[in-house]
C-alpha cells in the first residue's frame, strides 16, 4: 500500500530514456484512423494491467462481460509498468487494452503508441464531456484528441481532527489555505515537539505527494496549452513559498518528512488515532481507512481552499488505452466503454455496499469519474453511519468534487510530476531558492518534453 497520502507514483529515469526513444511519429498522425470501432465485439481480447482487482473492480469486469458475450478476455493481472509497456510494443506483443495512471497517456499520445479514441466514443455513442467530468476528460486530451477512456476521481480535501484541535483552541475553519497568516497561527498553537523533534503537527501538508495542488491552487501553472512544462513560471512560487511557511512553523521539511514517515497510516495508531496531526490534506479515499476507527475519532473535513479562499481540487486517476497494434480495438473499446458505463458503476456500488455491509463498514461513497454514477451511487447506497463526523467528511468530499481541475496534459506529464517534487523538495529543505529549484526542474522537464514530441 502506498505510505503517503496520494503518493504518484514516480516513474524511474530508465523508463524515461525509454520512453523518450520510442516516438512513433508524434501528433498530427492518425494511428486509430482506419479502425471500424462500430464493427461487432467478437474474439479475443488481451487486457493488461488490472493488479488486484477489488470488489468495484471485478464487478464491472462482470457486467461488460455480460454486456459482450461473444467477447473472451484473456486478462493480464500484472501491474502496468512503463519500461514493460514500450518493450511489449516493441515486440509486438500488443495487449488490446492496458490500464495506466493517467499521467503516462498524453506521453504515449505524443509518441503515436496508442490510439486516438474520438471514433470509439462516437461508435459507441457516448458524449466523453458530458459523460465524465470536464477536468477528467482534460487529463486525457491532448492535440484536439482524446486519447483513454479515464476512471476515478477521488478529489483530495483536509481531514481535520477534532480532538486536537479542540485541546489547542483552535476551530476547524481556520484550518484555511487561503489565510497564511492565519492558518501558521493556528499551526502554532496545535504544534508540538519534543527536543526539537516534532510529536504533533498542526497540519500535515503532504508537500511532495499533494505539490501539483499547492501549486495549482495557489495559482500556478504546470504546463501550457500545448503541453510544454511551465514549472519556471513566476506563479508557481506562491505555491512553495507557503508550503515552507508551513514545514518551517513545525520543525521544517526535513523533521516533517521524518515525522510523516514514521506513521500508521493504515493501522491501528494511525495519525488521527493517536493524536498526531490536527490536520491533514488526504484523498476521498482516505476515510475508508479511518472507518474501523470511527468510536475512536472525532474527525471533519474542510476544503483545500485556492488563493481566493474558493473550494479547489485536482482531478486525478487511472484510465484506459488502446495501444497501436492492437488486435482487437473494436472489443477493446465496446470494453472500455461498459466498464466505466453508469450500470457499470452501479453495480459497482452494489458490490462496495454489500461488501462493506458484510463487513460492518463505513460507506464513503465511490467516486468514479462521472457526475451522474457519483450521485446515483451516493442516492442510492451512502447512507448516514450514525457518526456525525464521518457524515459531514463524507458531505465535504462530496462538495468539493465539482471544483477540480485537470493538472494539466503534457507529453512530459510524469517528468513534470517528478522535477516538481524535486524542486519541492530542494527549497523547503533550504537547498535552493524556489526559483533556482522551479529553474533547474524546468530545464529537465523540458528535456524530456522535446525529446517525446520529437520526430
Amino acid at each position: 500500500m502506498r505510505k503517503r497520502i496520494l503518493g504518484i507514483a514516480a516513474m524511474a529515469a530508465a523508463s524515461v530514456v525509454i520512453l523518450t526513444s520510442c516516438s512513433g511519429g508524434g501528433s498530427g498522425e492518425d494511428p486509430g484512423g482506419d479502425v471500424d470501432y462500430s464493427a461487432d465485439a467478437t474474439g479475443t481480447l488481451k487486457a493488461w494491467g488490472f493488479e488486484n482487482a477489488d470488489d468495484v473492480g471485478t464487478s464491472r469486469m462482470d457486467h461488460a462481460a455480460e454486456q459482450l458475450s461473444d467477447v473472451e478476455i484473456d486478462l493480464d493481472a500484472t501491474a502496468f509498468d512503463a519500461q514493460k509497456f514500450t518493450t511489449r510494443i516493441a515486440s509486438g506483443d500488443v495487449p488490446d487494452v492496458v490500464q495506466m495512471d493517467r499521467r503516462y497517456v498524453t506521453t504515449y499520445a505524443a509518441q503515436g503508441l496508442i490510439m486516438p479514441l474520438d471514433a470509439c466514443f462516437e461508435a459507441q455513442d457516448v458524449s466523453p464531456r458530458d459523460h465524465w467530468y470536464p477536468f477528467v476528460v482534460d487529463d486525457v486530451t491532448y492535440d484536439d484528441e482524446i486519447w483513454a477512456v479515464p476512471q476515478f476521481y477521488q478529489p483530495p480535501a483536509i481531514i481535520v481532527n477534532k480532538t486536537v484541535l479542540d485541546e489547542a483552541g483552535v476551530t476547524p475553519d481556520q484550518i484555511d489555505t487561503s489565510d497564511p497568516e492565519g492558518l501558521i497561527d493556528a499551526i502554532g498553537k496545535i504544534y508540538q515537539e519534543s527536543g526539537g523533534v516534532p510529536s504533533r503537527l498542526g497540519f500535515d501538508p503532504v508537500p511532495t505527494g499533494q505539490s501539483g495542488l499547492w501549486i495549482l491552487g495557489m495559482g500556478g501553472q504546470l504546463n501550457d496549452a500545448d503541453g510544454a512544462p511551465t514549472l519556471d513560471d513566476p506563479s508557481n512560487i506562491a505555491g512553495i513559498e507557503i508550503l515552507k511557511q508551513i514545514t518551517d512553523a513545525q520543525g521544517g521539511f526535513a523533521a516533517v518528512k521524518s515525522f510523516t514517515d514514521s506513521f500508521d497510516t493504515f493501522g491501528d495508531n494511525n495519525q488521527y488515532v493517536a493524536g498526531q496531526v490536527g490536520a491533514q490534506v488526504n484523498a476521498q479515499w482516505y476515510p475508508n481507512v479511518l472507518g474501523p476507527y470511527a468510536d475512536q475519532i472525532d474527525i471533519e473535513a474542510v476544503p483545500f481552499r485556492d488563493a481566493n479562499g474558493d473550494p479547489f481540487s485536482v482531478a486525478s486517476g487511472t484510465s484506459f488505452v488502446i495501444p497501436v497494434g492492437a488486435e482487437n480495438p473494436a472489443a477493446a473499446c465496446a470494453w472500455m466503454i461498459n466498464l466505466t458505463s453508469d450500470d457499470a458503476w452501479m453495480a459497482a456500488g452494489e458490490a462496495r455496499a454489500t461488501t462493506l455491509t458484510q463487513n460492518g463498514g463505513l460507506n464513503t461513497g465511490l467516486f468514479t469519474g462521472s457526475p451522474a454514477s457519483d450521485q446515483a451511487i451516493r442516492d442510492q447506497f451512502v447512507v448516514e453511519t450514525g457518526n456525525a463526523g464521518f457524515d459531514q467528511v463524507i458531505s465535504t468530499f462530496y462538495e468539493v468534487v465539482d471544483y477540480g481541475q485537470s493538472f494539466g496534459s503534457s507529453p512530459a506529464g510524469q517528468e513534470i510530476q517528478n522535477e516538481l517534487n524535486n524542486a519541492v523538495t530542494a527549497a523547503l529543505l533550504g537547498d535552493k531558492t524556489p526559483e533556482q529549484a522551479l529553474a533547474d526542474a524546468q530545464g529537465a522537464a523540458m528535456r524530456a518534453y522535446e525529446n517525446a514530441t520529437a520526430g
